[in-house]
């Protein structure tokens, strides 16, 4: 073997082995006569030291080492001097005495530091991936997702799920995002679809008898760029028989739970996860991910602004609009370039302008509130008890400022959510050490498309009504609850299910209303229905995202951190150059041609 031990395992009780190392220079020093290296491998470093008097031969081959290359070193495990222990390191005891070495491949400068995390333009980082992973955050990155990976597959085998692969060829079907189509050679014309996600393949497999499926799947969309999406990424997918909504969720809660107090007990992570309804959430945080580590909950006031002479608010509310308003502690004292800015901001997340209004004064009941201590371009249009009460309602006192936006539901809730993110930041109202999860149920079942004039499922077509509202399918869909949750933690979406449709009638009732002909839907999800008939069971299930759960586990705001060669955020890989374009003999062979604008072939597969 070219080691015996790996340079991070070595403590003190080896003191007195021989051992042989390998791995990477991470840092060289001279000290006079003696050479200094630290060894790098995966489990960590070790320092080991070069002594001309006691192995000139290898002290003369050090001499030449330079940070990533490849050596092996043979040597004893020496205590290091009193007073030259590193307590930052868990080798920081020891350090060996080098008696050989080898140079079992040099390196080039690498583009980039490798043995520090200092910032690197992200772009060069994905070029260079294979010399980025060798970095100490990255590596521990990879190290995590195994681990979390491993205990999702143990945990689940416990309680006698079944790990089962399906088909990444498959058959393209509606299911919300754009396919990546895959062309068949065999059959001209015709193409496989890569799986968005093994839905109607995990209800089949419920169908089969299996009962309790999972399996750490990929899955591809061909979606617009995002910080938090890939065009591939991992999911652990997961489906049940014979369950109701709450048997799913206390699954997952336990699941998490339980990998959080294992794999990160430094977290902390605040049990039971609350269930929040849809309404409820929107209502109170402006969004169906709320980040529930602080306060700052919101308050609908479209009733008092209607009394206002405030021509804003009460257009607003005419027209069928909303006003709505959050407090934010302390800050009547910000000044108007402060003010400005966050005008700047909630113009940013799509609202016409932002109404502020601060309230001057010692702490303390708004009570005695006078019209000199309101401070707002709105004031003159307010009165003195109009802006009690709206401060009444969002719970301000004095020295606090009120924030307010009017306009449509939809970007109200967008851009008060976006406000109440930056002032939980600025505030610093969040702390970056918890885990606040809580899954969001009672969802629409579908939601009105005005560009297209028809409805669309709010999760996905297989999802089932309420069964209280399923009377409502051909009547009023809008008014029709879904039996749909999603997992949310510190204001990210990590998981999104359902109970699914189990008989052919129901499930074909719901594709009416997605405007779906039954020609259509024997087409497109014929082996479904068809499965239907054959005594399919009750079934539900959930697919959290692993590279999100990672990303949050981490306090990670970009995905691309967690995935070990990812795409850019324009869906490049500047590692392979893809995508890219192929010989035409490949293209003949599938019976393909390119048709494209002169200037985009000029452009194509450039990047990288």
């Amino acid at each position: 073997m070219l080691k015996t031990i790996s340079c991070g395992d070595l403590r003190a009780e080896h003191v007195g082995q021989q051992v042989t190392l390998a791995g990477w220079v991470h840092r060289r020093r001279d000290h006079g006569a003696l050479i200094f290296i630290d060894v790098r491998d995966r489990q960590g470093t070790v320092q080991v030291v070069f002594n001309p008097e006691t192995a000139q031969e290898a002290h003369a081959i050090a001499e030449s080492f330079r940070n990533e290359w490849v050596i092996q070193i043979k040597g004893e495990v020496m205590a290091r001097p009193e007073g030259s222990e590193n307590a930052d390191l868990p080798t920081g005891q020891v350090e060996i005495a080098v008696s050989s070495a080898t140079v079992l491949n040099e390196s080039k400068t690498p583009p980039f530091n490798v043995n520090d995390d200092s910032d690197v333009d992200e772009l060069l980082r994905l070029k260079y991936r294979y010399l980025d992973l060798r970095r100490a955050n990255m590596r521990d990155l990879i190290i995590l997702r195994h681990k979390v990976v491993k205990f999702i597959r143990d945990f689940l085998d416990e309680r006698d799920f079944l790990e089962i692969e399906t088909p990444i060829l498959i058959k393209s079907t509606p299911e919300g995002a754009r396919d990546y189509l895959v062309p068949s050679r065999l059959y001209p014309g015709q193409f496989y679809a890569l799986p968005q996600s093994p839905q109607q393949l995990k209800q089949l497999l419920m169908v089969a008898g299996i009962e309790k499926y999972f399996q750490i799947a990929r899955c591809f969309r061909d979606e617009d760029p995002r910080a938090d999406r890939q065009p591939e990424h991992t999911q652990l997918d997961l489906e049940m028989s014979f369950v109701e909504q709450e048997d799913v969720l206390q699954l997952i809660e336990d699941l998490y739970t339980a990998m959080i107090q294992t794999i990160m007990p430094e977290k902390k992570l605040t049990t039971p996860f609350p269930r929040l309804t849809y309404a409820d959430s929107i209502a109170r945080y402006g969004t169906d991910k709320p980040d529930l580590r602080f306060g700052l909950e919101m308050s609908d006031i479209s009733d008092m602004a209607s009394e206002t002479e405030f021509r804003v608010f009460t257009s607003t509310v005419e027209n069928g609009g909303i006003v709505k308003a959050f407090n934010a502690p302390g800050l009547a004292s910000y000044s108007r370039r402060q003010v400005d800015q966050l005008i700047d901001f909630a113009k940013l997340n799509g609202a016409m302008g932002l109404v502020t209004i601060a309230l001057n004064g010692e702490p303390g009941p708004v009570d005695d509130l006078t019209q000199e201590q309101i401070r707002s371009a709105a004031a003159r249009f307010l009165t003195v008890d109009q802006v009690k009460d709206i401060a009444k309602r969002v719970g301000a006192q004095m020295g606090d400022m009120l924030l307010i936006i009017a306009g449509p539901a939809k970007t109200t809730n967008f851009a008060l959510n976006a406000l109440r993110n930056e002032m939980g930041s600025r505030l610093e109202l969040a702390d970056p050490n918890e885990l606040n999860f809580c899954f969001v149920v009672d969802f629409p079942l579908f939601e009105y498309n005005d560009t297209t004039k028809r409805w669309d499922a709010m999760h996905h077509a297989f999802t089932s009504p309420k069964t209280e509202d399923e009377q409502y399918l051909e009547t009023d869909p809008g008014r029709i609850i879904a039996n749909c949750y999603d997992l949310v933690s510190n204001g990210v979406e990590l998981a999104s299910g359902s109970i699914r449709i189990h008989t052919a009638d129901l499930q074909e009732r719901v594709f009416a209303v997605l405007g779906y002909t039954k020609e259509q839907v024997r087409q497109r999800f014929g082996q479904l229905l068809t499965a239907f008939e054959y005594g399919a069971p009750p079934h539900g299930g959930i697919a959290p995202g692993i590279d999100r759960l990672i990303m949050v586990l981490t306090g990670r705001d970009n995905i691309r951190d967690v995935i070990a060669f990812p795409k850019t955020q324009n869906a490049l890989d500047p590692l392979f150059g893809a995508p890219d374009v192929v010989d035409q003999e490949q293209l003949d062979e599938l019976h393909l041609t390119i048709n494209m604008p002169e200037p985009a072939k000029a452009e194509a597969g450039t990047d990288g």
